[in-house]
């Protein structure tokens, strides 16, 4: 049997989109609000697939490749709290056409695929601290960061020495218009 891999399909966010978000965060954020997301962790989960197989995974990459869809712009407008999970998230007021219908097909991909999906709706977000279990202030709704997502990626997720890093697998192009 094959080594299982902790996949995920996702968006990376632009470095200089990184770097003024967690500027922000910083300048927004008590210390004790939550423990925050390393900076080059920062990312739009599209599709999470859990530990999954060489298989499977090259199965999901040729399915990612026959996806034609356009770019588009995301923007990174708003913000909110799950207390639940502890979660303090960074997202678009309003998911743009193309996000939608790009978590949908991988989502779709994912799940015929044995890669079981949430039941509960897509939440495009990027999440900024972790372990956020007490009320959280959330900023005014007075920032934005817009960037054109021209591709998507599979990423491997893995856990050692006490940190998460997230390393890209392969990548796919979104038609230019």
């Amino acid at each position: 049997m094959s080594e299982q891999k902790r996949l995920f399909f996702g968006i990376e966010l632009p470095r200089e989109s990184r770097q003024s978000i967690i500027q922000w965060r910083a300048e927004t954020f008590a210390a004790e609000a939550g423990r925050p997301v390393a900076a080059e962790n920062l990312h739009l989960t599209l599709a999470f697939l859990g530990e999954i197989s060489e298989e499977r995974s090259l199965m999901l990459q040729h399915s990612a490749g026959r996806i034609r869809q356009p770019a588009f712009t995301l923007t990174l407008d708003d913000a909110g709290h799950w207390p639940r999970s502890g979660v303090v998230w960074l997202g678009p007021k309003r998911a743009p056409r193309g996000l939608l219908q790009l978590a949908e097909l991988l989502r779709s991909q994912a799940a015929r695929s044995g890669c079981p999906q949430s039941t509960l709706p897509f939440h495009p977000h990027v999440t900024l601290l972790r372990n956020a279990s007490q009320p959280v202030a959330l900023p005014p709704r007075n920032f934005s960061w817009p960037f054109r997502v021209s591709r998507f990626a599979l990423y491997h997720s893995s856990y050692s020495q006490g940190r998460t890093r997230y390393s890209e697998v392969a990548h796919w192009p979104l038609e230019q218009p």
